[in-house]
């Protein structure tokens, strides 16, 4: 394999390590379910469904959008959320290793 080979290589694993991550959190994945379970949700809606204050499901959400995890709509004021075709497929791995 030569230098562009292992250059790719590394862009891939970047790439994935960034997906992951994105979701190495129980409340991450905590939101990932519920948004499966209920899309269309506001950040308001998913701090309240899981008991967590405003700012901290925030910064999950906003980590878990950076990770192609999860998908924003504008909606006037609000901003709903929804689960990704690539946040479905770790959903579905996940299931995988329970």
């Amino acid at each position: 394999m030569g230098r562009c080979g292992r250059l790719e290589n590394t862009m891939n694993f970047k790439k994935l390590e960034r997906i992951a991550k994105g979701f190495a959190n129980h409340r991450r994945l905590a939101i990932l379910d519920l948004l499966h379970s209920q899309p269309e949700l506001s950040v308001d809606e998913i701090a309240s469904s899981l008991n967590v204050n405003f700012k901290t499901a925030s910064e999950h959400i906003r980590r878990l959008a950076q990770a192609g995890l999860v998908l924003k709509r504008y909606e006037g004021n609000f901003v709903r959320h929804k689960v990704s075709p690539q946040g479905l497929s770790i959903l579905k791995f996940l299931r995988i290793l329970e």
